[in-house]
């Protein structure tokens, strides 16, 4: 398997922005860890459609992966509690 390119919604800098900065720094570490493998262990699909989601803490990472360009879409970055609500 070849490495990722890690890519990001531009709504994900606003998801950002209320967490505090020793969180983004290990939301940021998890999330390039899915350039090795975008389907890691914890790693869970979601039902209804074709995104994934990784926990760090509290906070769940919501992404795509594009399997023929190598590409892993960073969708969503939020609280356990409210990252699934549709907006």
């Amino acid at each position: 398997m070849g490495n990722y390119k890690v890519t990001f919604k531009k709504s994900v800098e606003k998801d950002l922005k209320p967490i505090p900065k020793s969180d983004v720094i290990k939301i940021i570490a998890k999330i390039d860890t899915l350039a090795q493998d975008p389907r890691r262990v914890g790693a869970i699909k979601l039902s209804g459609n074709e995104l994934y989601r990784i926990r760090q803490g509290l906070y769940r990472i919501v992404y795509e992966i594009k399997d023929q360009e190598l590409t892993v879409l960073v969708i969503k970055v939020g609280h356990r509690s409210d990252v699934y609500k549709r907006t």
